[in-house]
Formats: structure tokens, C-alpha cells, sequence
């Protein structure tokens, strides 16, 4: 079930106060409470298809922009974007909307946010669903470091962590960050050709121009913040290490993703007490919400429907 622009543009967003921020939020369908978590560098559009077929099929579906995003607060502070005050964020839109818990469903950074949330406020998540990034065990040692040394300095990650650097180069040619396929780094903006790299065949001109428009007002830095608290995440959540996600689960990502290069998903039952499925969508890459969404909303829909 693909959604194109004007159906999404039917869908009323307003703004809810948490934690002493906005969010910007799209709310659609009744029944139990779905919150869709989207990533970097994306906006609630992301999860547009979802939305829909979610709501048709009995749940009353909550897409925010997350903190930095879109029409959401942006604060400054980089500590500002910590995986509990982003935790905490998801805790204050339930608690405005008058809900008791909710299933949350993430991609990418969205994953690893409701993937904590559901060991930080148990009581409040009812389910948990992750696409791309799988939820993994505690570290032993800061994370950047481990990453550095396996991947080195120019990997998106660690490039990410210099305030304003990656900032400026990714805010130079929005549009061509966002087209571009390759994972950032400085190498690929240096080798970077004078045309434009193609647009994917599951986004629309009129899909592409509404993440143009919101990463030419906003930039790029509150997304950059979110990697820029890996390791004091990892700090943070000390007090957590060893604790399993007891609700239930599912993980779904795609065959083609880049990311099960460097954050394989083979130790889900180490953290996951009550997986119901482990789904790889065959040729799919990262951005698998948006480019099969027929296979992630049937996915979805039967992991809601069995919980």
C-alpha cells in the first residue's frame, strides 16, 4: 500500500509539549496506540505508508518528528540529545495523549530509541518492533572507540562527532545528501560528481522535495547530535547492562541493508526474551519502510495483530 503526497497532506499535525520540548506529531486511525520512531536523516513523512495501513487496520497511529527534526524542536546543546531524554520525550507524548503504554515501532535511530525505551519504562511500551538496526548487548568498552578502530576515522560515525563539520557538508547541497546512496563520509563528498545521483525509484519528485524543504530549514545538526551521544549513552545506561526486552518483539530488516555490515543481528536472543519474528526482506536496503512497504505493513500488522 503505497501513499502518495496529497493523501498524507489529508492528515491534520500539531504540536504536543513533552519533556520540555515540541513534537510534531501526525495522528491517524483509532484503536491501540502505534508510535512510529523514524531515523536520520528523515521526518514522520517517512513512515507516510505505514500510517495509513496501520489506521485501516484497527490502530490509532502517532508519527512524530523526533527531537531536531522537521517541526519539532531543535535544541542546541548537544547533551540535549541523549538516548534517555529522548526515551523520556516518547514517555511525555504518551502522557499528552492520554495514554497508558503503547507499541513502538523505530527505523534506524528511531530503532535504538524504542529499543532502550522498552528497558527504561517497561510499563509503558506494550510491544517494540525495530527495522535495520538490531538491538544488541551492552558494550564492553565505549562504543566510538570500538568503531574506530575497526572502521577508522573517516567511517560516517566517527566523522559525525566534530560539532559543525559534517553539519556544513551535508547542509551544502541538501538535496544531493539526500540522493546520495553512498554511506557519508568525507571521501564521498570529495569524489562527489557535478550531477546529482538518481533519485530511487520509490520516491516521488514530490516525496523527495518534502525532505528538501524541511533539511534546507532545519540542517542537519539536531540528527548529527543523536550519534554524537553514543558514548555517553553508553554511560547512561550503565545501570541497565544485562537486562533483556521482555515485551514482545519483532526485528525486520532488508537483505541489501549496509548497515547488517557493521551491526550484524545475530545475538537477538541475547536481548530479545519474547521475539516473535527476525525478517530479512529480500533485496531491500535501509530504507525499507519507504521502499517495500507492502512487506514491512504486512509484517507489521501481524506482529500487532498477535500481541
Amino acid at each position: 500500500m503505497k501513499v502518495d503526497l496529497a493523501a498524507w497532506e489529508t492528515l491534520e499535525s500539531h504540536r504536543v509539549a513533552t519533556n520540555g520540548i515540541e513534537l510534531r506529531v501526525v495522528e491517524h486511525g483509532a484503536g491501540p496506540l502505534v508510535v512510529l520512531c523514524h531515523g536520520f536523516p528523515e521526518l514522520g513523512f517517512s513512515w507516510r505508508h505505514q500510517v495509513f495501513a496501520l489506521a485501516d487496520a484497527g490502530y490509532r497511529v502517532i508519527a512524530p518528528d523526533m527531537r531536531g527534526y522537521g517541526g519539532s524542536s531543535r535544541p542546541s546543546a548537544i547533551e540535549d540529545y541523549d538516548v534517555l531524554t529522548i526515551c523520556a520525550d516518547l514517555v511525555g507524548l504518551l502522557n499528552a495523549v492520554g495514554a497508558d503504554d503503547a507499541v513502538f515501532i523505530g527505523h534506524d535511530w528511531g530503532a535504538a530509541v524504542v529499543w532502550q525505551l522498552a528497558l527504561v519504562y517497561p510499563d509503558r511500551v506494550r510491544a517494540v518492533a525495530g527495522l535495520s538496526v538490531p538491538p544488541a548487548p551492552r558494550a564492553p568498552v565505549p562504543p566510538l572507540g570500538i568503531l574506530r578502530s575497526r572502521l577508522g576515522d573517516s567511517f560516517y560515525m566517527s566523522w559525525f562527532q566534530q560539532p559543525g563539520v559534517a553539519d556544513a557538508a551535508l547542509a551544502q547541497d541538501v538535496r544531493w545528501t539526500l540522493l546520495n546512496n553512498e554511506t557519508p563520509s568525507p571521501q564521498a563528498l570529495a569524489r562527489r560528481p557535478s550531477g546529482e545521483p538518481p533519485r530511487p525509484p520509490w520516491l516521488s519528485e514530490d516525496e523527495l522535495q518534502v525532505f528538501v524543504d524541511a533539511f534546507e530549514q532545519t540542517g542537519f545538526s539536531g540528527g548529527l547530535n543523536y550519534y554524537r551521544n553514543i558514548d555517553r549513552n553508553w554511560e547512561l545506561t550503565a545501570p541497565l547492562d544485562g537486562h533483556v526486552i521482555t515485551q514482545p518483539s519483532l526485528f525486520l530488516t532488508g537483505s541489501n541493508d549496509a548497515v547488517r555490515s557493521f551491526m550484524p543481528a545475530d545475538n537477538l536472543a541475547a536481548v530479545l526474551a519474547d521475539q516473535r519474528e527476525h525478517i530479512v526482506v529480500d533485496g531491500a536496503g535501509h530504507w525499507i519502510q519507504q521502499e517495500r512497504p507492502d512487506a514491512v505493513n504486512e509484517a507489521l500488522v501481524k506482529f500487532l495483530d498477535s500481541i
